[in-house]
């Protein structure tokens, strides 16, 4: 069985709210320079929603990919092979999963706008994180193309 190149793909981009956040800000920014004339009122509006449009950018596209034998998660990358068993969270346990049974030494990939997640156990003994929690839209997907990763690397 061939293996495409990237198997698993994820962008989790920021919600169109944190768009309309933007260009509120950006309003409020204007709003701010009215006083001193159009131009700087303009400027304002520009910049206040180009600097609050690259911070939601910036926190708002992370991404997860499995490569080859890697799971790339953020800045993270695991081979998969050191991976464990993977469990599908609902928004409730995945909300359950970020308060009071998380673990401070697990990696977190949380994006609070996505209400599942998929949480996979750390099997590598000289690793102490104990579990990997990634927020996702699609959990069930991408644990499996983990498992498909999983037997391909084995």
């Amino acid at each position: 069985m061939q293996l495409s190149a990237t198997p698993y793909e994820e962008r989790l981009t920021a919600p169109r709210s944190w768009w309309l956040v933007s260009f509120l800000v950006g309003v409020s920014f204007a709003l701010i320079l009215l006083p001193f004339g159009t131009l700087p009122l303009l400027g304002g509006l520009v910049g206040g929603t180009a600097a609050a449009a690259v911070v939601a950018s910036s926190y708002g596209s992370v991404r997860i990919r499995i490569v080859g034998d890697s799971l790339i998660a953020g800045e993270a990358k695991i081979p998969v092979t050191a991976l464990g068993e993977a469990e599908v969270l609902d928004a409730e346990e995945a909300r359950a999963w970020r308060t009071h049974k998380a673990d401070t030494r697990a990696f977190l990939l949380l994006r609070a706008y996505i209400p599942t997640a998929l949480r996979v156990e750390v099997t590598d003994p000289q690793d102490p994180t104990p579990y990997l929690y990634l927020s996702t839209r699609d959990p069930e997907r991408l644990a499996q193309a983990l498992a498909t990763a999983r037997e391909a690397a084995a």
